[in-house]
């Protein structure tokens, strides 16, 4: 069972529709069994519902999102400051270039499904609860450290920090230009930090 470009099974299915940018819920069945070069039959096999097909697409798209986290942490080197840090994490959720606005596309789709069904609901939330965890370990840890005032809140701080992936929606609209959307991520941390570290 072959996907187009020869590779096969769920894993080569998952690819495809993140490079597809996977037009939303409503798109299970004829229209993604012919564009994976299988039939429906096949695609049922992989996936038992629209729900399954889409959960797993996010899992990879959130495991693609993950690795460019990492390796845009990676690329900062050793110690680096919790701005800069916070910056890429930010940077890497927008949809700011062609991997991220596949992977920003089927997160918006998984949303669409979740207000729809429960257990979409709590699986995605739970993903989203782990990435908020890890922004407000570093907020405490910048706070502890003396770099973001004290009298900041820590958990308000990391609700802010995390709205601004709300330029999601706006980039992907033509709303908001990549370099408006940049200027913002990078005021707000000016601000949050006091105007310290950039970049």
């Amino acid at each position: 069972m072959r996907a187009r470009g020869g590779a096969t099974g769920r894993p080569s299915i998952g690819r495809l529709l993140l490079r597809t940018s996977f037009g939303g819920p409503q798109r299970y069945g004829r229209e993604v069994a012919q564009e994976a070069g299988i039939s429906l039959g096949q695609l049922q096999h992989y996936f038992g519902s629209r729900a399954e097909l889409l959960a797993f697409a996010a899992d990879l798209a959130g495991e693609q999102s993950a690795l460019r986290v990492r390796r845009a942490l990676s690329a900062l080197g050793e110690a680096p400051h919790p701005r800069q840090v916070l910056r890429a994490m930010l940077v890497e959720l927008l949809p700011l270039h062609a991997d991220s606005r596949a992977t920003s596309r089927m997160s918006a789709a998984y949303v669409l499904e979740a207000l729809h069904d429960e257990e979409v609901r709590v699986r995605a939330g739970s993903g989203l609860i782990q990435g908020r965890a890890l922004v407000e370990q570093v907020v405490r840890q910048a706070i502890i450290d003396g770099l973001i005032a004290p009298e900041c809140d820590p958990v308000v701080e990391t609700d802010l920090l995390l709205a601004l992936t709300g330029f999601a929606t706006l980039l992907e609209l033509g709303v908001v230009e990549p370099a408006a959307a940049l200027a913002a991520v990078d005021r707000h941390l000016d601000r949050l930090f006091g105007g310290g570290v950039t970049g």
